[in-house]
């Protein structure tokens, strides 16, 4: 008899949690001898999974990464555990610390979608809200997100992009824009300017889980004729404190979570 640890969904959760723990497309048989299991029942769930969207073959290959659908079920999970009293309430002090738009977004398929925003004053130019999205390569939220990616699948990212030229500042050159990226990573946080909307700069910091994973960036938008970019930079270091606050609150909950069902 199947014991409840060890039943299908806890197989097929085992199989997706292992993918998506790599950084690089793994094979079933792979898959099979990480998580101790048949390599037929691996064939069979795999294959479930892909008809599913939650994996999917790398492009060329018969190796596996996790699939859009995933990538979107996983935002919208995000996105829900971001809407909460208390990181609401970390979002609003800082945003009245800093005087400015404060938001938090997240990387769902190829775009930056915002989950939470908090404005302070009259807005004047972009305003993010929760559902609005943006595109990767012109937002600094974006940019953190490809930073933090392997550089390999960094390139093929940019690659597979339509770099749009929204602005005249808009980074439409994909030599230059891995520069950003890579520049981006060394430095841990990321600017935009003007490069979406004409005469809107903004700035973000990442928003990691306990061992260290992105889960979501922290940043604001602010109209150029009110900080210039330069500026920007004084934001940092509050927005690196409320991320952080950010995290505990995440680590918070699990340990409340895990002490309720060890009740």
């Amino acid at each position: 008899m199947t014991s409840k640890a060890d039943g299908p969904l806890d197989r097929a959760f085992a199989v997706v949690g292992h993918v998506a723990e790599q950084t690089k497309a793994v094979s079933v048989a792979e898959i099979a001898s990480a998580l101790a299991l048949p390599l037929p029942t691996t064939h069979r769930l795999v294959g479930n999974l892909e008809a599913r969207g939650l994996l999917q073959k790398a492009i060329g290959t018969k190796r596996y990464v996790v699939g859009n659908q995933m990538v979107t079920l996983a935002a919208k999970a995000i996105a829900a555990a971001f809407r909460t009293a208390r990181r609401h309430a970390v979002l609003r002090a800082v945003a009245d610390e800093i005087g400015e738009q404060c938001e938090i977004g997240v990387v769902r398929g190829d775009v930056v979608s915002y989950v939470d925003s908090v404005s302070v004053i009259q807005p004047l130019g972009l305003q993010f809200r929760p559902g609005e999205a943006a595109p990767l390569h012109c937002t600094s939220t974006g940019k953190i997100y490809m930073s933090r990616l392997p550089a390999r699948y960094r390139d093929r990212l940019v690659d597979a992009l339509t770099l749009t030229k929204f602005t005249d500042n808009t980074i439409t050159d994909r030599d230059t824009f891995l520069t950003v990226l890579e520049e981006t990573r060394r430095r841990g946080w990321a600017k935009s300017n003007e490069e979406y909307v004409r005469g809107v700069v903004g700035c973000s910091v990442p928003i990691v889980s306990p061992d260290g994973n992105l889960i979501a960036c922290l940043g604001v938008s602010v109209p150029v004729a009110r900080v210039s970019f330069d500026e920007l930079d004084r934001f940092i270091a509050p927005l690196q404190k409320a991320a952080r606050l950010l995290s505990q609150t995440i680590l918070a909950d699990n340990e409340s979570e895990a002490s309720e069902e060890a009740r």
